[in-house]
């Protein structure tokens, strides 16, 4: 039987606004399992990024119950949250997130330091160098391209070798071809370490190259397709 890795069983969430109270997301049901990929597209404003925040544990839910790896997210504090993140989980956003007086070398090794890990500096220069990078180690992200940043950023979230990798609008900020690249290199730890996949894309063609899509609409899953190829 698959491994669920992540299961959300009518998961709300209702952030405050200036006007009162807005539901983002309506009762949403999702099992995804090891090993998968999984795009979530549909119309901005329709909950997507809301819905990986909630399965990172970067956003409560409201009511409902977020397991990751059999852990139920909703009932964690915030020490235990941030814990189980960085064990489990890599997270890569748009505008990357580096932290800008660090150099590439060190932003990647900050969660393995964090984690107690005598090694972060070694494994953080190796992993620099799977994403091409190993000769920029030294630089500060005010220094790199764009597409350079992205990279750094994707090597901290893959660092430790997480479960479970989630990925909002990866390539929103950069060109066509060092968009590619990132997706490649995404694709290839999906495939590398065995992490699940889970990505917010606007672009169809990166959509396309997921196991399974599923759609939003108004904070609410309307359809799952997947993919002829698998």
């Amino acid at each position: 039987m698959a491994e669920k890795v992540l299961s959300l069983q009518d998961t709300a969430l209702r952030l405050d606004g200036n006007a009162g109270p807005v539901d983002i997301l309506h009762g949403i049901t999702l099992d995804v399992e090891r090993g998968e990929t999984v795009g979530l597209v549909g119309p901005s404003g329709s909950g997507k990024s809301s819905l990986l925040m909630v399965m990172g544990g970067l956003e409560r839910a409201t009511s409902g119950s977020v397991k990751a790896l059999g852990h139920d997210l909703t009932t964690m504090g915030e020490d235990a949250l941030a814990r189980f993140r960085r064990d489990h989980m890599g997270v890569v956003f748009q505008s990357f997130h580096l932290i800008p007086t660090m150099t590439a070398l060190e932003n990647v090794a900050t969660p393995l330091e964090l984690a107690g890990q005598d090694d972060a500096f070694e494994r953080a220069a190796e992993e620099l160098d799977r994403v091409g990078l190993g000769k920029r180690r030294d630089h500060y992200p005010a220094q790199l391209s764009g597409g350079e940043q992205q990279r750094v950023a994707l090597a901290r979230a893959a660092v430790p070798r997480p479960d479970i990798l989630l990925a909002d609008e990866p390539t929103g900020n950069l060109d066509g071809p060092t968009g590619r690249a990132i997706v490649d290199l995404l694709f290839g730890l999906n495939e590398t370490l065995g992490a699940t996949l889970v990505l917010v894309t606007h672009d169809p063609a990166l959509a396309e190259r997921c196991g399974r899509t599923i759609r939003l609409e108004d904070g609410r899953l309307r359809d799952a397709e997947m993919a002829a190829s698998g």
